[in-house]
């Protein structure tokens, strides 16, 4: 009880709402309804299934109040409510995930601190656009006592106990000076019937009116408090997709996404047969902020015959999906269904499996600007479904885009085969952690050469885990190319040629690096650089590697191949070198260098800076 201190992210929120962040200062009232329609979907769920509340005579409603005179305005709804540790999480702390990431992007820049905030979907707290004062009083369903929580939103709030008949919550708003314009019932109603005309629940409009009695000179002026219903109350993924426009979708979405903008796309799939359900899911145009957390919420509610039945559950769509926003409705289940059934129900499992396809078909048909947005959002959460989701990896493998040596902009599996050799059937690609150093990396020059595409996958964490488990795409197989000998430039007969050539180098550089190095091979692939490293794909270490990076820990060393190439000076001028030291400084900064050009580190750094100088004091 008493006075509370705001959680310090809470404050920072607040602060920018004050400032008034949003474009559209009404959206606070799609907001309020939106948690009020929440909160009577949750005691319906109760009043239908729970033996302590069946017998209450009770439908839903939500009723908004404009008091001209003192200046404020009233929803109140008759859901399920809140008890003191409720207000405290709900109104005193964020619980939603990624505060922290969402206020260290903010800009300051009013415009794009606005989109921000509406893809963070701050709900209650974008009333303090506009109010100078918000007090919540509210009882819980199946409790006694009610409570009331007060707030200037400058840094503090204050819980007290108070007398409140029945369950659910009022949320009364004091408008700041020049907020007056949500006091016309004119403006109050245009703002429901555009935002909140698709709310499931009666939305009751209660204002003062003038009315007149008598005629003429005894003609007198009265006040009388009038009601109407000012919204449709039929929930939008019920109506048949004929009576609907693109707007209705839209602001549907934005009610239940708590969201600025628009979606990318949506799909709403009315099913009828042996099994009847009704989906309705959109794909956000900006990923939500905690989708790369553990503890994300997900997006999709659940209902049965139009009774929510929860919004929590993560096993409604496949995880890789979890930036869907939408609704799922099933005529077969049963009311009571408990989470545990949930997870093992057939029917679920065959709306899941259905809704996936119709997704995924729905991604593939995104074109032009619209696609390359939901790769720059989503391509990361598709990788994972090729790796987890097995039943639609070839149309996952369809979706995904990935950088390339040849090409501005990202490329699909198709596009490469289509400028690919047809005959070799080969689709090569390198991963690591940093674009640039792989776009620079020796390994790539044969292939530069012989004019061959590779895939760029600088996603390291991702890549390293999902591109060898994929094997093949439509026969094509994919070649990792630091594991496989490059484009051949030179007849056999050329390369024994070099290599007897060579033989006393290369032993001699084996001798000084030792364990550093598992081999010292002769280069066909260098063009530019006189030397490269590669791993040995041959050896137990590098599948062990791949396990490792599986279970999120540390993979062991792959031992690495040295190649170097004789068609370099630097190569040709090291094998007549007969000074130890300087052979010996050479030897280590090939391999060093070599190491660095893949983004490794040198073994010891230090050293390594030391050696170079030596060279370059030598050199001048």
């Amino acid at each position: 009880m008493g006075k509370h201190q705001f959680q310090t992210e809470i404050g920072q929120l607040l602060h920018l709402m004050t400032h008034s962040l949003y474009s559209h200062k009404e959206i606070f009232l799609r907001e309020l309804i939106s948690n009020a329609s929440d909160a009577i979907d949750k005691f319906n769920y109760l009043h239908l299934t729970d033996e302590k509340f069946k017998e209450e005579a009770w439908s839903g409603k939500i009723n908004v109040k404009i008091d001209k005179e003192d200046g404020s305005l009233t929803i109140g709804d008759n859901g399920i409510g809140m008890n003191e540790e409720d207000l405290m999480e709900n109104l005193g702390t964020i619980a939603k995930s990624g505060t922290k990431a969402f206020l260290e992007q903010l800009s300051g820049d009013a415009k794009k601190d606005s989109n921000l905030i509406g893809q963070f979907g701050v709900g209650f707290y974008s009333v303090f656009m506009v109010a100078d004062r918000v007090d919540v009083i509210t009882k819980k369903a199946g409790e006694e006592q009610a409570y009331k929580f007060s707030t200037d939103g400058k840094g503090e709030y204050e819980i007290k106990p108070v007398v409140k008949e029945a369950h659910g919550t009022v949320v009364y708003i004091k408008f700041k000076e020049d907020e007056k314009e949500f006091l016309d019932k004119w403006r109050v109603e245009e703002v429901i019937k555009k935002y909140s005309d698709h709310i499931a629940y009666p939305i009751f409009l209660n204002y003062e009116a003038t009315e007149y009695e008598g005629e003429g000179e005894d003609r007198k002026e009265k006040k009388v408090w009038k009601t109407e219903q000012v919204n449709s109350a039929k929930a939008l993924w019920t109506i048949p997709k004929s009576e609907l426009k693109k707007e209705d979708y839209i602001e549907f979405y934005k009610t239940i996404a708590h969201d600025s903008e628009e979606p990318l796309t949506y799909l709403h799939n009315q099913v009828e047969g042996t099994l009847s359900y009704t989906t309705l899911f959109y794909i956000p145009r900006t990923a939500p902020m905690d989708m790369y957390r553990a503890d994300y919420q997900p997006g999709v509610k659940l209902y049965v015959k139009r009774v929510f039945i929860t919004d929590d559950d993560k096993e409604l769509l496949p995880p890789y999906l979890r930036f869907i926003r939408g609704i799922i409705d099933s005529e077969d289940l049963p009311l009571n269904v408990s989470r545990e059934i949930l997870q093992e129900n057939r029917i679920l499992a065959n709306i899941r499996q259905h809704s996936v396809k119709k997704i995924l078909e729905a991604i593939k048909k995104l074109e032009g600007e619209d696609f390359d947005r939901f790769v720059s959002q989503y391509n990361r959460v598709i990788k994972e479904g090729i790796y987890t989701d097995f039943t639609n990896k070839e149309t996952l493998l369809e979706i995904v885009r990935y950088k390339s040596s040849e090409k501005e902009g990202m490329v699909s599996f198709e596009e490469y085969i289509s400028r690919a050799d047809s005959e070799k059937k080969e689709i090569y690609y390198i991963i690591g952690e940093d674009e640039k150093v792989l776009r620079n990396s020796p390994l790539l020059e044969a292939y530069k050469k012989a004019g061959i595409e590779v895939l760029i996958m600088d996603d390291y964490e991702v890549d390293s885990i999902v591109t060898p488990m994929i094997g093949s795409y439509k026969e094509w197989t994919l070649k990792d190319i630091t594991t496989i000998d490059a484009p051949e430039s030179k007849t056999e007969e050329e390369k024994k040629a070099l290599e007897e050539k060579y033989k006393p180098l290369v032993e001699r550089l084996k001798k000084v690096l030792g364990d550093a190095i598992k081999e010292v091979k002769i280069s066909t692939r260098l063009t530019e650089s006189p030397s490269c490293v590669v791993k040995d794909s041959s050896d137990p270490m590098a599948s062990m590697a791949a396990m490792f990076a599986q279970m999120g820990q540390e993979a062991p060393e792959i031992p690495l191949i040295l190649e170097i190439n004789p068609e370099h000076e630097v190569i040709a001028k090291l094998s007549e070198v007969k000074e130890d030291k300087l052979f010996e400084d050479m030897a280590w900064v090939l391999l060093d260098s070599a190491k660095v050009a893949e983004g490794m580190e040198p073994k010891e750094s230090a050293a390594f800076a030391k050696r170079i100088a030596a060279l370059a004091a030598k050199a001048l």
